[in-house]
């Protein structure tokens, strides 16, 4: 997996495909793909995420981003999850949140991300 230079961090993007992420093991598993290689971020496509991880009352996604804060990994969840918005003002107000405060980041696209990501708030 080729890492980019992203604001001055360096980010690892996963592959859209692959298995379904959402727990604290999944987290783990993430962790150790970047051992040893100097990475800051990783940015996962949504599509890899599980359906109900978007459901914050279950606390997959809490456990999840939780797990790359314990080793200081910062997360970027890439893609449009536009359809979960839309369900949830929870949601809505842990992506603005998580987004103002900046250590981990939802981004709608690459240029969101690239534009947007690790820049100081």
């Amino acid at each position: 997996m080729a890492i980019e230079k992203i604001n001055g961090l360096n980010v690892m993007p996963l592959e859209s495909a692959g298995p379904s992420l959402s727990s604290e093991q999944d987290a783990l598993d993430v962790l150790g793909l970047t051992y040893g290689l100097h990475v800051d971020a990783v940015a996962i496509p949504v599509s890899r995420f599980a359906p109900d991880f978007f459901t914050l009352s279950n606390k997959l996604a809490g456990h999840f981003i939780q797990k790359l804060q314990n080793y200081s990994m910062r997360l970027v969840i890439l893609g449009d999850i536009s359809a979960h918005l839309a369900r949830s003002t929870a949601l809505s107000d842990f992506v603005r949140e998580t987004n103002r405060t900046g250590h981990h980041f939802f981004a709608a696209d690459q240029a969101a991300m690239e534009a947007d990501f690790g820049r100081a708030r």
